[in-house]
């Protein structure tokens, strides 16, 4: 799949239409010079497939290059289709795709004139991995990747004491520790209130758009009215996976009997897999240390990357 860069476009200010300039610097790490969405994040770099512009256009929006928000505009890539950490390569810059789609908290200029903006839906982000200059004309195309894109997971602590600065977060730390030491890129690491309706929403924005191959919780497993985190995470769910949670407790149980009160559970949603652990450090080690070694070939069935679960 290769495509023609139709416009490069920037702007100082975010919130606001970006103009195409035609050519830009795009710096290793940061983004494109000059441009207000530039840093060290994961959205440097915003791109839009043509297709879906003239698309509105074709409903009688009068749009212009740039008015969504987007650094490029590209025609030949449904960028839509393609995975997280897909590379892009155009001329000396490597892109690669880290989120598909956004949420739109407060509404852009060319939503305001038209009632609707196509880049919550049709537009994908990327970061620069490599830095160089874009220009209109140039071509883009799909760069295979040499190496597995390492396994990306998230970690969510749930704790209304910790998201006040009451209590120091300990288990969420240790969780991205030990992921990272396995090898796993830790894309987001968040501490919530046992708030049910803030862990469904992170929880879809994370499956939807960034698209980890896992989601540890900790906390908001036991008994207490606050204790939601199970409930929360069924109310994502696509598929069920009660073996993991199962497993779990199973394991627990042979070193305590509170063990049979984690009300915990394991779920997919799209291509993640999302894990309940308990909040307390060394329960969520021991609990890690039951499905870690089994949910790399889960994660790999999830992926496309394996086939079928013979031998």
């Amino acid at each position: 799949m290769t495509g023609d860069i139709l416009a490069v476009c920037t702007s100082d200010r975010k919130g606001i239409r970006k103009t195409n300039v035609r050519q830009a610097v795009f710096l290793e790490n940061f983004g494109i010079q000059g441009d207000a969405h530039a840093g060290s994040w994961h959205r440097q770099i915003s791109l839009i497939s043509a297709d879906k512009i003239e698309e509105f256009r074709g409903r009688g929006a009068n749009v212009t290059y740039g008015a969504f928000g987007e650094n490029l505009v590209v025609e030949g890539i449904d960028f839509r289709s393609l995975p997280v950490g897909t590379l892009l390569r155009c001329r000396d810059v490597l892109l690669e795709i880290t989120q598909i789609g956004k949420d739109c908290h407060t509404h852009c200029a060319i939503y305001h004139q038209t009632g609707d903006c196509i880049m919550p839906r049709e537009g994908v982000f990327a970061r620069v991995l490599e830095g160089g200059t874009i220009q209109v004309g140039d071509r883009m195309v799909i760069e295979p990747r040499t190496r597995k894109l390492p396994w990306q997971a998230a970690v969510i602590t749930l704790s209304d004491k910790g998201a006040k600065g009451e209590r120091e977060d300990v288990s969420g730390p240790a969780i991205a520790e030990r992921l990272k030491d396995s090898g796993y890129d830790v894309i987001e690491q968040l501490l919530i209130s046992d708030e049910p309706r803030l862990l469904t929403q992170h929880l879809i924005r994370l499956c939807d758009q960034r698209r980890p191959d896992l989601i540890l919780t900790t906390g908001g497993t036991g008994f207490s009215a606050r204790d939601t985190a199970p409930e929360a995470t069924l109310a994502v769910a696509e598929r069920n996976v009660p073996g993991i949670a199962e497993a779990i407790r199973a394991e627990s149980l042979k070193i305590t009997k509170h063990a049979m009160l984690s009300r915990a559970v394991s779920v997919i949603r799209g291509k993640t897999l999302i894990i309940n652990l308990p909040g307390s450090p060394k329960a969520c080690m021991e609990s890690m240390d039951v499905f870690m070694d089994a949910i790399p070939h889960a994660m790999g069935l999830l992926r496309g990357d394996v086939q079928d679960c013979a031998g």
